[in-house]
């Protein structure tokens, strides 16, 4: 059995209101293996986006706990929670998030800025990732340059750059139609083939249809989490 990447327990997250606690996750249990791929679904304001934050510890619940690749995350100090979450997580999100004045080459390259590593090793590795998500011809474009399905496959050069054993994608085609989506989430399954855990939010079924496990929120709770044969692979 592959050990858990994910695991959650009585997750509760409640906002402050003037009118008293809002809350937002109820009562939340799963785990995710290592190598899964995940779907989570659900209508706006039922919590999923909360919960993608409390995985990617970009926010913290209210109460439960979140062991993130075998790392209690409420027991760590901020600078070790920032540098388990960059050595472990990967991040993909719906509107690209690159840097307009930087090359295709340094926005993959930045996070390993942050990592220390030299400009050659950083390059290199950038260079190469672009190459795996066939844009070796546009390392010196600019984002502004080339289409929103081929930014989305910068920003996806970028989630794999620090080698992350998970991935958090946050309707990562929502902005693009359905041909672009599709070469998109091809580029998942083969990153889930190679033994990624992809987490992803998603609206839309066909693209969930590409997990093999579909989790649905409703009201800040986790009311079904199916697993079936994912549809990665598809012709047409």
């Amino acid at each position: 059995m592959q050990p858990h990447v994910i695991e959650v327990s009585h997750l509760y997250k409640a906002y402050q209101t003037p009118a008293g606690p809002f809350p937002v996750l109820a009562d939340v249990n799963l785990q995710v293996a290592q190598g899964d791929y995940v779907a989570i679904m659900g209508p706006s304001g039922s919590g999923k986006s909360t919960f993608m934050n409390i995985l990617g510890c970009l926010d913290m619940p209210s109460a439960g706990s979140y062991v993130l690749d075998g790392y209690a995350v409420a027991t760590m100090a901020a600078d070790e929670v920032a540098r388990v979450r960059n050595k472990t997580i990967g991040f993909v999100f719906q509107g690209f998030n690159l840097l307009a004045r930087s090359s295709l080459l340094d926005n993959v390259a930045l996070p390993l800025v942050y990592a220390g590593l030299g400009k050659e090793e950083r390059h290199a590795r950038a260079s190469e990732l672009l190459k795996k998500v066939g844009l070796s011809k546009h390392m010196q474009s600019r984002p502004n340059q080339i289409s929103g399905g081929q930014q989305q496959r910068v920003a996806i050069a970028r989630a794999l750059v620090n080698q992350p054993r998970l991935i958090l994608a946050d309707e990562p085609t929502g902005n693009l139609d359905s041909t672009t989506s599709e070469e998109i989430m091809a580029i998942f399954d083969g990153l889930n083939q190679e033994g990624i855990t992809i987490v992803l939010v998603t609206h839309e079924t066909d693209i969930a249809e590409h997990a093999r496990r579909q989790i649905r929120f409703l009201d800040g709770k986790v009311v079904e989490d199916t697993s079936h044969q994912a549809q990665s692979g598809r012709v047409g």
